[in-house]
Parts: C-alpha cells; structure tokens; sequence
C-alpha cells in the first residue's frame, strides 16, 4: 500500500523542524519479525525540543503513532497511517547521576543501560539485559525480567504530550501494573532517571551473563520474533497454556510456534504480518477452548490488514 505523500505540507507548517520526515517508510526494517507495511510519514526528532515544536504546531486529527526498537511489535501489512514517531540519536544518551542514578534517553536499548550501570558498580538494573528493546518501550509497558519490572528503579521520566508541554512524571504518576502504565497514552517518553545501589562491577556483569545465558537457552533469540508474545494470566504461565493446548510448533504460512518457548511466534521466512497475527488468534482460541482461560496480547499490533481493515479486538 502507498499512502498520500505529507511532507510538503508539513514541511511548510513546520519550518523550524529539525527532524527527519520520510513518506512512506517502510517499517519491515525496524520491526524485529521484519513484516509490515510502511508508515505514511515517519518522523525522527531531532531532541526533545524538536519533538515539542513538532506537536505544537501539527494539525489537528492527524493520526499520531509511537514505535520503539520493533522488539515487541507487530506492524500491519497494510502500514500505519498518520504520523509515525521513532525517536533516534538525540535520545541515546546515557548520564550517571549521584552515583547510584542512571539518566538514560527512550532510544537507548535496554541491554546499554544495564552495561552502562554495571561499568558504573550500580546494583539493581542488571534484569534490563534480559528485556529486547529500548527505554520507551520499558517504560511504556512497565518492562520486567527475572522478577524484576521497570516499576522497582525509576525515579522519574520525561514525556512530551500531544499539545507540545514537557512533563516530568514521578513513578507514582506512571500508574504502574503488571505489564501495564497508567501514564495518559498520548504521552511520548523521552528520557528516563532509573536509582539503584552501590555494587562491584564484576559481581553485576556475572549476574548479566546469567540473564543472558538463561534468554539463549530457553528462548529463540537468534530468530525472528517479537518476544513474549501473551501476557501470564494471575497464577498461569501463558507458554504451559499454549503448550497444553497442543500448540507448540503449530504453522500457518510462515509464522510458527517456536518450539523452543511456545510464548513465542517466529517469522520462518516469508511470513506475513496477517500470518503471525491470524497464528497469534489461533492460538489463543485454542487455549481459550482447553482451559477457559483468555491470553491477552503483550505484542503491539498497529496499523491496517491489507485490504484497509482494522481487525476486530486490536491491540
């Protein structure tokens, strides 16, 4: 699909921009399944400034959609219209702060923060190295690993909202829950102040290696996939679900049930977006029908099906 071209008259709202805006970018290339359409305008601040000046002067009704590091989403094959922000170098710095403190930018992957923290001796953020993606998107859904979540070690996060007004958010102002932020959604985070506690290097990076050699034993890193795939229903694992459903390895089209952790669909190669979608709803179905019980999606899925459609039920 091909959407109407809106730099121009973008380009003319906004003469100070110092962002990049391309039409029709494809986003297959900052999705981790490498499926889906292209969004109609993507656009990449500058810094937050940019960002700021961007909304205040965007026209009203324009549909504006956020996306990280493509970790934990699944763009339609039919794209995504409107706006698409991807925040990029302005976002990617890392400061340390009173020794304990960790000020890092939304682009920066979370793997970075939990080296930085370690060469800093801070304790605490070494479960970052198990979660794909970047500080936004840990942010925006409360990330968590081996028994840790975001939730535990902010302090604060910055956010532009939909008006052009910078905020500063404490944790409690984030509203946080399982997999969850309560923060309004038209906030857009830019940067994040994370403390944790005095520690020795070494120790820090052995407990990261750990992280790291438990992600490549039970999980299919090295593939094309978009991580977790459902959320743990209260008390339930949701990959013992899918598996006593009988759905490990199950296949349509490209798209399959890893075998490895059945929580997580993979791109075979040449799957498309409406085949790991329609396998996603497959086995949800399925494990609806064995158990009763009603994953609900932790991958984000954006955009319209092919044939200009949203799919009933979208995330």
């Amino acid at each position: 699909m091909t959407f109407a071209d809106l730099t121009s008259d973008l380009n003319h709202k906004l003469p100070d921009l110092r962002g990049r805006l391309v039409a029709n970018a494809p986003l297959s290339d900052f999705t981790w399944f490498r499926v889906g359409g292209p969004a109609q305008l993507l656009y990449t601040p500058a810094d937050e400034a940019d960002l700021a000046y961007f909304f205040k002067h965007l026209p009203d009704g324009l549909p504006v959609t956020v996306i990280g590091l493509g970790s934990n989403l699944l763009v339609r094959d039919g794209g995504i219209p409107g706006v698409v922000i991807r925040l990029g170098r302005g976002f990617g710095g890392i400061e340390i702060e009173d020794s304990i403190r960790l000020r890092a930018g939304c682009a920066v992957p979370d793997v970075k923060v939990s080296r930085a923290a370690a060469d800093a001796g801070i304790s605490g953020l070494a479960f970052y190295r198990g979660i794909p993606g970047g500080i936004g998107g840990a942010l925006r859904m409360n990330g968590g690993a081996h028994g840790r979540e975001t939730c535990e070690v902010l302090v604060e996060a910055r956010a532009v909202d939909r008006a052009g007004n910078i905020h500063t958010l404490t944790v409690d102002d984030m509203n946080y829950s399982y997999r969850h932020c309560g923060a309004p959604a038209d906030y857009i985070f830019t940067q994040a102040l994370f403390q944790g506690e005095a520690g020795e290097r070494d120790k820090i990076l052995a407990e990261m290696e750990g992280v790291a050699e438990y992600r490549e034993q039970a999980q299919p890193i090295k593939a094309r996939t978009g991580g977790s795939t459902f959320k743990n229903p209260p008390g339930e694992s949701a990959w013992k679900l899918i598996d006593a459903a009988g759905c490990r390895g199950f296949q349509i089209g490209g798209a399959k049930v890893s075998e490895k952790h059945c929580n997580f669909l993979i791109n075979e190669g040449g799957a498309s977006s409406s085949d790991i979608e329609e396998l996603g709803e497959t086995v949800r179905s399925r494990v609806k029908d064995m158990s009763g019980i009603e994953l609900e999606w932790e991958i984000r899925r954006l955009g319209i099906a092919s044939n200009g459609q949203i799919p009933e039920g979208t995330s």
